[in-house]
Parts: C-alpha cells; structure tokens; sequence
C-alpha cells in the first residue's frame, strides 16, 4: 500500500520517570528517520517543551493536547510510541484534551533478552496493556500492530505504518465525501437502492442530476469547441480507438465537459451513472470510456447509478492508494469451486487492462442497438493480487453494513469481451453463500492490491459500520 508520502501522523511518546532516558531519546531519533524515509510528517511535542519531548505528567497532557488540537487540521492519524512502560494516564489525558477522532495506532518497543539491567529494561510489553486499557476507559478508540512489541526500525512495524495510514485514508475520506448521482437508477435494477439519509448520516451526501440536464447542457456545446477537441485526444491517448465512429467520440467528449462541470461546481469527489438503457437510447453512445478515465483519476465511478458502488470503490482506493473498479460477481469459472468471472461491460479504470481498447457492449447492443454502445472498454486484468468488497445500506436494521477479502487474479484462459478478470478466492463458495444469505448486491468493488485488513479496521473499530472480513 502507497500513499503515505504528505501525510501528517500525531506522535505520542510515552515515558516513566524510573525508566532510562536514553530509551526515548532513541526512540525519537529512530522513528523520525523512519517516518521523515516514508514522507511522513508528524505534529510532536519538542525536548524543549516537556523532559524529552515525552508525555509523562498532566502538564505535559495539557501541552500535548493543546498543540495536537491547534494542528488538527494537519493530523491524519495519531501513534503512540512507548520506548519503555510510558504514563498511560498521561497519554490518555493527551488524547482526550486534544479533541481528535482520527485513528490512534498503540505501538510498543521490544526488550532484548541480554539487556534486562536498569539501564536497558523497557517494560513497554506491560506498559502497552496499560494504555490501552486507559484508552478503553476513555471511550478512545484505537488500533495495534500485528506484533504486541515491535522494533521501530523493522520492515514488520513499517508495514504496520503503511496499513495504518491506510485506514487513516479510508475513515477520514468516508466521513466527508460528496458523491453525484447522475441519473435514476435503470428501473430493472432494484439491486442498487440505497438509503441516501443513512449515508448522510455517516457523512457521506450524495447530489443528484437528471440525464435531461446533462444531455441538454452538451447539446449546447458546439463540435468544434476547443474542451472537446482537448477530451477527444484525451480519450485517443487513453485507450486504442481505432474502431470509434468520430461521431460517438463527439458525444462521449461533450458528456464528459460536462460531467467535469458539474462535478467541479459540486465539489464531488466520485459519480454513479445511469450507463443504460437512457444513454443509448436518448443520446446514442456508452460513457463507459469516460467513467474508467474519472476512476484512473482516482475520481471514482460505478455505473447502473449504483451509489452504494462508488462508496465501496472509493473505500478501496482509499486503503490501496491505487484505481478501483465495480465488477459483477458474474460467473463460475468450470467445476472450480475457489475461482470465479469478475466482469463488466466495460469501464474498469486502465489499471486493470494493460490492453485497454474501446469497442461496444454486445448485450446491450441486441436490445438497444450495438452502434449506440459505442465507448464501452474490453480487456483483460492479468494475474495479480486483489481485494474485493461491498458496502450496503440496509434500511430494515437502520445500519450500514459490509463485507471484504482477498484474493488474486489469474491467468487461466477466458474467452468474452467486455472488460473481465478470473479471480480466485479461497472459499469461495463460503463466501457467494454469505453473499446470498445476507441479502447483498451482486455488484461488488475491486482494486489491485491487498488491504482487506486496513479496510475493516477503518469500516468496523473507526466508523462502527458491520463488516464480515473474508478471510
């Protein structure tokens, strides 16, 4: 997982009077190299301004607080670093005077076997206890490290930084996101009803648009306009268009002018489209093209006005920090109990299809004519890692609920269009059962790589959404 390079961590050291100083000097000394390597910055109390720059009385509480609440603006997530036991009431003082609601990761130094003398004895294992048993009492939310202890200059606790800063994306995205619903969703398709006012509540709003608006605004815009001769060699530069009449180029250009505006005025950050049966039928083209490129923009976008979709979309490219895409849990693969077809007709982002090209929609086309699908993608995802997930509003239980997984696409032989994936999955038949017990939508979101973990710690501990981890 990327994206750690900008972000601003809270730290927290923790001390004990009786322990070594030398201890957290040195933890401070290795975990600002650590952090400043991996482009982090960090908000932290000053050797000048309290013994060390640690936490350790209510003074250095009421320090600490002041100045992680005068920075809140800048602060991703906050981590807890105990060189030795530390003052666990210090520290949870710190956390609740500075107001934060952002994620809080607890990690603690190792001792070593042949340093156990005063001047080397930690303690931090049982210190580490302590302070999550304070945080606990405070109502402070927070997460560990794989590891109970776990040396600050270890590839073990950079990965752990790296997932923790992942969910630090994922919670703080979903809780202010504004999506576009454009269009209503295809009248055969209650499978992406949604509850808008329980997304609200969570901090995700939603704003809509009719079609008619859309399709009228880029009737306005002249062929020869220099935004869509721009959006059209976009478009030739993104994927192999050989194939697409001038005309169809037009017109998912001027869609996309457009889009961009809106989105621009609304300050959206993702979109869910009506693709079908409308777009064909009123305005002669698939935007399945311009959808793939918003989404490899990291401006996600689902289709069949699946807003539910987009939110899972944007949860994924929040933890991998790369593209996300919804697929179809569409078919089985053989007599293969743990692999299945991953498909869409298509508008997956160009991170998935290294031979991204645009073509037509043959389903569509038999009912809605193929020349007006013009602008959906074909290609294939080769092999690789992937996590899958869905987030659902479930309006009987008044909750938001979810589940997630991993697994990796393969090569295995598959002959379709659209834009399609094998995908393996282990136990997979467990999982399509949950899936169908519980009432799920049969689209589900993607990206390529691994960050189930970051996914449901951020959804389940931060955001007190139901998840199930597919594990």
């Amino acid at each position: 997982m990327g994206g750690a390079k900008g972000m601003t961590l809270g730290v927290i050291f923790g001390n004990r009077d009786f322990f070594p100083d030398g201890l957290v000097a040195e933890a401070r000394r290795d975990l600002t190299q650590v952090l400043t390597g991996l482009g982090i910055q960090t908000v932290m109390l000053t050797p000048e301004q309290t013994k060390l720059g640690a936490v350790e009385t209510w003074q250095h509480a009421v320090l600490c607080g002041q100045l992680l609440r005068e920075q809140r603006h800048r602060i991703d997530g906050v981590l807890i670093c105990l060189p030795n036991f530390g003052d666990e009431k210090g520290i949870a003082d710190a956390l609740r005077l500075s107001e934060l609601s952002c994620p809080i990761l607890v990690q603690a130094c190792p001792d070593d076997l042949d340093q156990f003398g005063l001047e080397r004895r930690r303690d931090a294992f049982c210190g580490k206890i302590s302070v999550c048993n304070n945080l606990r009492q405070y109502g402070i939310k927070y997460s560990l490290t794989r590891d109970h202890t776990v040396s600050i200059k270890s590839d073990r606790f950079k990965e752990d930084l790296l997932e923790f800063l992942a969910i630090c994306r994922v919670v703080k995205g979903l809780r202010r996101v504004r999506i576009g619903a454009v269009g209503a969703r295809p009248n055969a398709f209650n499978t992406t009803r949604y509850s808008e006012k329980l997304l609200e509540h969570a901090g995700i709003s939603v704003n809509t648009i009719d079609l008619s608006e859309i399709f009228g605004r880029a009737a306005d815009i002249a062929s020869s306009d220099a935004r869509v001769k721009q959006r059209i060699e976009l478009i030739r530069q993104y994927a192999y268009s050989s194939e697409a009449p001038e005309e169809s180029m037009v017109k998912m250009a001027k869609f996309a002018v457009v889009l961009d505006g809106w989105m621009d005025e609304l300050g959206l950050t993702a979109t869910a489209i009506q693709c079908w049966s409308s777009m064909q039928k009123n305005y002669g083209v698939n935007v399945c093209t311009i959808m793939s490129m918003m989404s490899e923009q990291m401006m996600p976008s689902a289709c069949e006005v699946d807003i539910a979709g987009v939110v899972s979309m944007y949860a994924l490219q929040l933890a991998s920090a790369r593209p996300s895409a919804l697929v179809d849990w569409n078919n089985n693969y053989g007599s293969d109990p743990d692999k299945c077809v991953f498909f869409h007709c298509g508008n997956w982002a160009k991170d998935f299809l290294p031979d991204i090209r645009i073509g037509t929609a043959p389903i569509l086309g038999t009912v809605l004519g193929e020349a007006n699908t013009v602008g959906a993608l074909a290609g294939r995802t080769p092999a690789g890692p992937v996590t899958f997930g869905r987030i659902s509003t479930d309006d009987l239980t008044g909750s938001i609920r979810a589940y997630v997984g991993e697994g990796r696409f393969t090569d295995d032989p598959l002959d379709t269009f659209g834009t399609k994936a094998v995908v393996q999955v282990p136990r997979l038949h467990d999982l399509m059962q949950y899936i169908c017990r519980n009432g799920f939508e049969h689209h589900a979101a993607m990206t390529g790589a691994h960050c189930a973990a970051a996914v449901a710690e951020g959804l389940h501990n931060y955001l007190d959404w139901e998840i199930v981890w597919h594990q």
